[in-house]
């Protein structure tokens, strides 16, 4: 096997010329590097990654810290961004480190860890909710990262952030239902602490108003899981009776489909339509209409902006906001 002293001995220079031609080419003539190159290919010499590391302190790894899964969610819209961010940055000779945290409560756990032993060149932060210090964190220690989210508390920061624009999105949803005739249009969602669930609940609002179509009693908040969905419609049709379902996620939209189930109706244009929104496999599957985040085009700009930041560019776009499409289906 090929080894630098094979390699300098075969383009007759030192084992440190050969050590510049891979690390720091600038430093040599041309000629001379030229030489080097050719005996590395004719060799087939491979360096040794591990060893190059700990003296360039590049990896060409991105961390992202994989948070447990979530009891009674049907969404699957984290498997689908990471299946998309692998390839991603395997198109730009980066790869994808996931970690588990070993205190799930503790947003930095598995970070300083990661950085001490030089494993990772950057990170992608997924938890831009509001308290989270992972942004503040890598900011001060200067580590590059880019956020998938907007840090909704603090519209002023700095760092580089791919979002989709949820709002947008729910306007489709509500345009959709009205044109086929739909009124009393429900809007079902998460806790008002939650920024992605208040932006998109604001699109319900937002077309409503503009329609002039009923809102009163007719939303309700909680949980992003299946049985408050299924809650939450059975109130929602005991009272004010709506003809349609807007839900803030598949999750709670597939509750709200097993309340009808339970009601004997059916989630149909003629009956009572149901839009969910992530457009998960799970919508796939029961034929759900939904909302779905360009997941595949989140990921490429999120590695194009953590290119720039390893390569100390600047950029005039750090903020990208993507608008979703509606996947229309058997449920409207």
């Amino acid at each position: 096997m090929a080894t630098l002293a094979t390699v300098a001995a075969a383009a007759g220079v030192s084992r440190q010329t050969v050590s510049n031609a891979l690390n720091s080419p600038e430093l040599l003539r041309p000629d001379t590097l030229e030489r080097v190159q050719r005996a590395i290919e004719r060799l087939g010499y491979t360096p040794n990654r591990a060893a190059r590391n700990l003296r360039t302190r590049t990896s060409h790894l991105v961390g992202l810290r994989l948070e447990p899964a979530v009891e009674g969610s049907a969404s699957g819209l984290m498997d689908r961004f990471l299946h998309s961010l692998v390839e991603s940055t395997r198109e730009a000779g980066l790869h994808v480190l996931l970690f588990t945290p070993e205190d799930v409560n503790n947003p930095l756990d598995g970070y300083d860890a990661l950085l001490r032993s030089a494993a990772v060149d950057a990170f992608v932060v997924t938890d831009t909710y509001r308290g989270n210090p992972q942004a503040a964190w890598l900011e001060a220690r200067q580590v590059p990262f880019v956020a998938f989210g907007r840090p909704w508390e603090d519209p002023q920061a700095c760092f580089p952030w791919v979002d989709v624009d949820g709002r947008a999105g729910v306007r489709l949803a509500v345009d959709h239902l009205a044109d086929k005739g739909h009124e009393r249009i429900a809007w079902v969602g998460w806790q008002k602490s939650s920024y992605i669930g208040e932006d998109r609940r604001n699109g319900w609002l937002d077309r409503m108003h503009e329609r002039e179509l009923p809102t009163t009693r007719l939303s309700a908040r909680g949980e992003d899981t299946i049985e408050f969905g299924r809650r939450a419609a059975h109130a929602l049709l005991e009272g004010e009776h709506p003809t349609a379902f807007v839900c803030v996620s598949d999750t709670v939209a597939m509750g709200v489909l097993q309340a009808l189930v339970d009601l004997g109706r059916r989630a149909a244009a003629d009956d009572v339509a149901v839009v969910g929104f992530d457009d998960s496999l799970a919508a796939q599957v029961t034929g759900l209409t939904s909302v779905r985040q360009p997941l595949e085009e989140i990921a490429v700009q999120i590695v194009r902006l953590l290119e720039d930041r390893l390569a100390m560019r600047t950029s005039d776009e750090q903020n990208i906001i993507l608008t979703p499409e509606l996947r229309v289906r058997d449920t409207s």
